[in-house]
């Protein structure tokens, strides 16, 4: 069996070593986690680029909320981080009534043609998750949802996590569950022991909070608990 996904949020190159070091497998690169992460510059996604060597999920986002904003902005800037090398992305987007946006994630979808992505936590906000799920499952390149299954965290919502990886494989549920938003260490051991392989964090490895960087020694803990 391979070992446990450890995806970790980097705003900058100092995070992006200091995930590499502790032990992550990939990255979110975001900015702003004042607006909940919103997309880096291609800048510093360039940066980032040349410092690592892991695999960089991007996130496609420009407005705080779930609402796209403008899409002609969103296409244009994966264009741009695709031109300079990105290949993994994350977004996804809901109306005002909480339903999926289905036009502006295709949109998006078909910016980023080719590449793998992740629905980020839009989908713990939807007014219908089964009925996200049904609907943008069918795009290409989608594998991965990131998700507390609740808009509470983890802890609220390991029983809606638990019922939909008992759905693994069904139409609607082939892509992998990443967990985060709000998971602890103690959350753990529960959700390994039921079958999660793949875990989402960035706070939980920083040591004051989002004005202070990745901790490589708070990475290498986590890599040590997913590992046991």
């Amino acid at each position: 069996m391979s070992r446990p996904i450890l995806e970790v949020i980097a705003l900058t190159a100092q995070d992006a070593q200091a995930a590499e070091s502790g032990g992550a497998d990939r990255l979110e690169l975001v900015a702003d986690m004042a607006a909940d992460g919103l997309s880096p510059s291609v800048e510093d996604f360039a940066k980032i680029r040349a410092t690592v060597d892991l695999p960089l999920r991007v996130m496609l986002r420009i407005r705080d909320g779930f609402t796209p904003g403008g899409l002609d902005e969103l296409r244009a800037r994966a264009a741009e981080l695709r031109a300079e090398g990105a290949e993994e992305f994350v977004f996804g987007f809901l109306d005002a009534d909480g339903a999926v946006d289905l036009a502006a994630t295709a949109a998006v979808a078909e910016a980023v043609a080719g590449c793998r992505w992740t629905f980020h936590r839009a989908v713990d906000h939807s007014a219908d998750r089964a009925a996200l799920r049904s609907v943008i499952g069918r795009l290409p390149g989608l594998d991965t949802y990131l998700t507390a299954g609740s808009p509470a965290g983890v802890a609220a919502g390991r029983e809606v996590l638990a019922g939909e990886l008992a759905k693994a494989g069904e139409p609607g549920y082939q892509q992998r569950i990443l967990v985060g938003g709000g998971l602890s260490a103690g959350h753990v051991p529960g959700l390994r022991a039921v079958g999660f392989d793949a875990f989402h964090i960035g706070g939980a490895v920083r040591v004051a909070g989002w004005e202070s960087p990745v901790d490589a020694a708070k990475v290498a803990q986590w890599r040590g608990l997913l590992d046991g």
